[in-house]
């Protein structure tokens, strides 16, 4: 074959020159990509450190520190001798010290909603064959959709939500959101048609995602004790577990009976009987306690000057959507710990709803049982969710006694939780090998309904252990992280169900449930790497850093400020801001 560079030896210089240029336009290229990513990568630090910043300095002056840099807004200008308000010692008014009786209210309440935002994600699940009958619905990849919609509100919901209650406060999303979730639940059970049905699972789902990106949130502000917390956060989990096991039962007995449309009727009686008492749910955040507490008084005296610390941080636009909005997905981009506990919970939450497809195959398909035996199926998986709960607490005791004795393992922060989910990943795994592997008709249907004790004590445990893993890690930015973990895990729900059907028809049970089994496995490493290098992962987070930052320096303010309280015999739950024009 003849040269070219021989035959034509003119072209040499100029291929050589295209060479160059091109490989000089490629190298700039790469440059300008890399100092984009750069100022990307330092444009969202630069307002994660901002929203730190901010939110430690509403939560020092909210507990009675006073510091120079008291931010003074322009609504302000010209005022002077501001009286910041904080808590007293003791304040009966903060969260932290509500009797019992009153934060059993709260929890019992909250948990009520979170149930019926997880009954309604799974309620259709066995309604619709009848409901696709009733409107001449073939196509088998649109019957996952009543279930997918819903989750799709899920995955926009936690985003608003979860730092909105954060912004302005727990009870108004709450309240507002469940009234909006059951005036969607009316308008499902009166759905006219399949499209409008979908329409309205969406907006159903939407409003239902508030109690699970809020409630951490709640509990956070009532307890601060991470034992107590851990505890009661185990409860809410296990209410996010009990939803979608009783949907099922639910449904599947009315259509086969009343009608499918009794399903929605059913859900909306107990959304009615819920928002009896949710109606009484008080304020739990406690800047807009304090925010409460300042207008109070100053309606009393109108020309008195005091405020609460929040009221004094700019609450525009601008801050709503580049702070509070983008903090959850700032917190899946930028931090480790969030990214991969998303991921892990984002596959085993998938797999949990994939069972909604998976078990009419298997227990309607593979032995024949009616719609309503097979929504019994799934009591199984909510035994073994309720069977999490007493492993959590003994868990607990083992931590509490080894803190006691000094043990060095119980003082890092990774030992307080993650070990719940070492042992339920691999408990999860195990349960859907068994599941597949034995779900044959020479198998009574018994045994791979057995699995399911398995499957929703190892689901439970995962969700127990990095829910409060992340709660523990980014303490009043709970609300964030939890969204950001719902928002994530239900976008994997929407996705991933819709491969249900076609994946167990290529595979078969055995190979669909060991895929998933193998894949869940793998992701089971997660937790254990957590244990091995949490620490170094949280030391080298720059999030994690400001928020410890900023604690430490909130608690020496707090005890400097107590020592000179008890040297010159004050009191008082108020700050004197220093007078300055702005």
């Amino acid at each position: 074959m003849t040269d070219l560079h021989a035959t034509q030896p003119n072209l040499r210089p100029q291929l050589d020159h295209v060479t160059t240029n091109v490989s000089t336009r490629s190298y700039r290229s790469i440059r300008r990509l890399d100092t984009r990513l750069s100022h990307f990568s330092g444009l969202v630090q630069s307002i994660s450190n901002q929203d730190i910043e901010a939110r430690y300095k509403v939560e020092e002056n909210d507990n009675r520190v006073a510091t120079d840099d008291t931010p003074k807004p322009s609504s302000f200008q010209g005022s002077k001798g501001r009286t910041i308000l904080s808590w007293e010692v003791n304040d009966k008014e903060n969260p932290y010290n509500w009797s019992t009786g009153r934060k059993a209210f709260v929890v019992v309440s909250s948990m009520a909603t979170v149930a019926n935002s997880t009954l309604g994600s799974s309620l259709p699940s066995m309604a619709i064959p009848y409901m696709t009958k009733e409107w001449g619905i073939t196509d088998q990849t649109q019957f996952v959709l009543p279930i997918s919609t819903y989750l799709l509100g899920y995955v926009f919901g936690p985003i608003f939500w979860g730092p909105l209650s954060e912004h302005v406060g727990r009870r108004n999303i709450s309240i507002g959101c469940f009234i909006m979730y059951t005036i969607w639940t009316l308008a499902c059970a009166l759905a006219p048609n399949w499209p409008a049905m979908l329409v309205f699972r969406f907006f159903v789902g939407t409003c239902a995602s508030a109690p699970i990106a809020v409630v951490s949130g709640i509990l956070a502000d009532l307890f601060n004790d991470p034992i107590v917390r851990g505890r009661t956060i185990a409860c809410f989990m296990g209410m996010t577990a009990l939803g979608p096991i009783l949907a099922p039962i639910i449904s599947g007995f009315c259509s086969t009976s009343i009608g499918w449309r009794w399903t929605f009727w059913i859900g909306l009686i107990i959304a009615g009987a819920t928002l009896t008492t949710a109606v009484f749910l008080p304020e739990t955040y406690a800047p807009i306690l304090l925010s409460q507490r300042a207008a109070k008084m100053r309606k009393e005296k109108p020309k008195a000057q005091v405020y609460s610390a929040s009221e004094l941080e700019p609450h525009d636009i601008k801050q709503l959507f580049t702070r509070v909005l983008t903090r959850p997905i700032r917190m899946i981009l930028t931090e480790l710990i969030v990214t991969a506990s998303c991921l892990y919970l984002s596959l085993v939450y998938a797999i949990f709803y994939m069972s909604f497809q998976a078990f009419p195959i298997i227990f309607q398909k593979v032995y024949g049982l009616s719609p309503g035996v097979t929504g019994l199926c799934y009591l199984p998986i909510g035994l073994g969710a309720v069977t999490s709960i007493p492993i959590f607490f003994a868990y607990d005791h083992v931590i509490i006694k080894a803190k006691a004795r000094g043990t060095a393992w119980s003082k890092k922060e990774e030992y307080r939780r993650v070990p719940l989910a070492c042992l339920g990943g691999p408990l999860f795994a195990v349960a859907l090998f068994w599941l597949g592997w034995s779900s044959r008709p020479g198998v009574p249907f018994a045994v791979p309904m057995i699995a399911g004790i398995p499957f929703g004590a190892g689901y439970m445990l995962i969700f127990m252990a990095l829910l409060n893993y992340l709660t523990d890690a980014y303490e009043i930015f709970a609300a964030s992280a939890n969204a950001a973990a719902s928002s994530c895990r239900s976008v994997f729900a929407v996705v991933l169900p819709l491969a249900t059907t076609p994946m167990f028809a290529r595979l078969g049970v055995s190979g669909a449930c060991s895929l998933l089994g193998g894949l869940s496995l793998l992701m089971s490493v997660i937790p254990f790497i957590f244990i091995w290098k949490g620490e170094d992962i949280r030391a080298r987070s720059k999030f994690c850093i400001a928020l410890r930052e900023r604690k430490l320096e909130m608690e020496r303010k707090n005890e400097e400020e107590r020592q000179r309280k008890d040297g010159d015999g004050s009191s008082g739950g108020v700050v004197e801001e220093k007078e300055t024009e702005v």
